[in-house]
């Protein structure tokens, strides 16, 4: 029925979970991928949509280190577009709308086609530990199945309750029953757990609204796509979303049910997330909008179900209803389910190592919402990253980790270990000091190497991006050492009211001003032949006008965290006491034996750790 033994069991199909699966697999493990419904890979619980702020980031890095997130975006999605175009390159954000059926099926066929890949469906209810190692798994029928190492990622099934108003039952998720077992194995193995909550909105029939009373939210008008690869391609045709609003109407409806809220009247008393209150939290807090935003969002190419983001609730269902009914253009609204809550265990990620393994339990890790974050991006990287460490424990190779200044991710992991979350965390860019260097378009260049070291991205994959790297520098070199005329110039300078000059010069200082884009430098025939004679694609003019535009930035940042690696490269021993520095405060000390960090610029950026705590470690350990 199953190996004698599996390298890898990852318990959960979810983003982290199928993510996880698929990085141990390809690095070469003997992976078990076992999940309560085999229909329900990768599911899109909440919002059927990837990427957006930060999060987009984070995509296009489990893309480029060989990922399957990023591919499967694109091959199920119906809308495209770039956030924060109107900013600078360092904010960024790809995001598409899914087809959310399809994102399914497509997640689950490309695991399918992942080699050393098995599957099984059951709910795992125990784990199996000697000696404080892990060695598999028990299962609700009573099987065990033996494995090097597990990777829990159970989402918000472990003792899920789902809340509708003042009624309440066991479920990860609508219409899906709870976990149950592995809480209380972890807390008598002295994990420490708690609560979290988490809210969505409700689903209703396109059929029933009125969009001519709504505001279209068409994609871009030129769609790019999530995947370095070629084997996915960009949007030949969109679906539009449509955005209408609350009223004070509305607003007073809703009120009517704030009593039996039970996100909002306190029944409920885990932490829910700050950034994506409900429409209860919303009234209350900001109580002198007498408005909302409410985005309807189509759940695929066919469907007729859409989900309807910004209303995310637990009210009763007859005032969901009620209230919806006074919404613009949801007149003659017909639900197909109302909002929920939803309330699950969690276990503060302070009990990690980078790795993604525990502290307590060699071979254990967990990755996704059982370390209390939030997001599907969120979630995938987690899995990934604890795929990756599983997969070369077991081969008895060098633990990957990424740092602050490499990816997202590493600003994600490291949050989490050295500051733990009292709410569901989520990535935002305001999150990561090097964001300029953490752009979504370079996201390739910082890590296709890294994980094709690791025998993570395909061989395909790194000389894709050793193209495009050389493409890129070349082009950046012919715009500083090739000149142009005033003749060729100055007609464009003059159209974009900048100022002209009056001699020949290089056109990178040209290029570099604000308001010159790579299409007015397209008009310089040279530059033109150029892009001809290279068959230089968009994404390689993309890349090129960000790095000539924001040159300095990218080299003052780059010195900033050439900074950090100072620190970064100073290694703490593993275990160390430190009670022995007396001449640290008592709350440093006692966060830090807790945190056990692993280098002086971690244990720096412990909450309640100051700078005169890092000397003395400094001097310690004779720095």
């Amino acid at each position: 029925m199953f190996k004698e033994k599996y390298d890898v069991i990852v318990v959960g199909g979810g983003h982290a979970g199928s993510e996880a699966a698929a990085s141990a697999a390809n690095m070469g493990s003997q992976t078990l991928l076992v999940t309560m419904n085999l229909q329900n890979i990768a599911q899109m619980s909440c919002n059927p949509a990837m990427g957006g702020i930060a999060k987009g980031q984070i995509l296009r890095e489990i893309d480029a280190m060989g990922g399957y997130s990023g591919i499967v975006s694109d091959t199920s999605a119906i809308q495209f577009k770039m956030l924060n175009k109107s900013k600078g390159p360092a904010m960024w954000s790809p995001r598409v709308q899914s087809d959310r059926m399809m994102f399914a099926e497509h997640w689950r066929l490309k695991l399918e086609a992942t080699k050393n890949l098995d599957f099984y469906q059951e709910m795992v209810s125990s784990l199996i530990v000697e000696n404080g190692k892990l060695i598999g798994v028990k299962t609700s029928l009573g099987l065990e199945i033996k494995a090097k190492s597990v990777i829990l990622t159970n989402g918000t099934f472990l003792n899920g309750l789902v809340h509708i108003g003042d009624k309440n039952f066991g479920g990860g998720r609508a219409g899906e029953r709870a976990s149950t077992g592995i809480t209380k194995d972890l807390i008598n193995l002295g994990f420490e757990a708690g609560r979290m909550k988490t809210g969505t909105p409700p689903r209703v029939d396109g059929r029933s609204l009125d969009f001519s009373k709504m505001i279209e939210q068409p994609g871009d008008t030129i769609p790019s796509k999530f995947s370095f690869s070629d084997e996915t391609e960009a949007l030949s045709k969109q679906r539009s979303c449509f955005m209408t609003y609350t009223s004070p109407e509305v607003h007073n409806i809703l009120k009517e049910g704030f009593d039996r809220s039970p996100m909002f009247n306190g029944s409920i008393e885990s932490t829910g997330p700050r950034y994506c209150p409900s429409i209860e939290d919303k009234i209350h807090k900001f109580s002198e909008k007498d408005r909302h935003q409410m985005f309807i969002e189509p759940e695929g190419w066919k469907t007729i179900e859409y989900y309807v983001n910004g209303f995310s609730t637990s009210l009763p269902e007859d005032i969901q209803y009620k209230a919806l009914k006074s919404v613009k253009g949801f007149e003659n609204v017909k639900f197909f389910r109302p909002g929920y809550a939803i309330e699950y265990d969690y276990f503060p990620p302070t009990q990690l190592k980078h790795t993604l393994e525990t502290k307590l339990v060699d071979h254990l890790y967990f990755a996704g919402q059982i370390n209390g974050t939030t997001g599907y991006e969120e979630a995938a990287s987690q899995g990934l990253m604890a795929g990756i460490n599983a997969a070369l424990k077991v081969q008895d190779r060098e633990e990957f980790t990424l740092q602050r200044n490499e990816a997202y991710i590493g600003v994600l992991i490291d949050d989490l270990i050295t500051k733990g979350t009292e709410e569901p965390y989520r990535m935002f860019t305001s999150r990561a000091e090097y964001r300029t260097l953490l752009r979504q378009d370079n996201a390739d260049f910082r890590l296709t190497e890294k994980a094709h070291k690791i025998g993570l991205a395909s061989e395909a994959r790194i000389q894709k991006m050793e193209e495009k790297k050389t493409k890129s520098k070349d082009f950046v070199e012919f715009f500083k050492k090739t000149s142009v005329t005033t003749n060729e110039i100055n007609p464009i300078l003059k159209s974009k009211e900048s100022q002209e000059v009056d001699q020949q010069g290089k056109m990178f200082k040209i290029f570099a001003r604000p308001n010159i884009t790579m299409e007015d430098m397209l008009s310089v025939e040279s530059v033109k032949a150029y892009v001809e004679k290279h068959k230089l694609d968009s994404e390689t003019l993309e890349q090129v006008e960000i790095q000539v535009k924001y040159a300095g930035y990218i080299a003052k940042e780059k010195q900033n965290a050439d900074k950090l690696n100072r620190l970064e490269n100073i290694k703490i021993p593993e275990n160390f006491d430190y009670s022995i520095l007396k001449s640290m405060s008592f709350e440093a000390r006692e966060k830090l034996n807790k945190i056990q960090p692993r280098t002086v610029s971690q244990a720096s950026r412990v909450s309640g750790v100051n700078p005169s705590d890092v000397s003395v470690i400094l001097v310690h350990m004779g720095r």
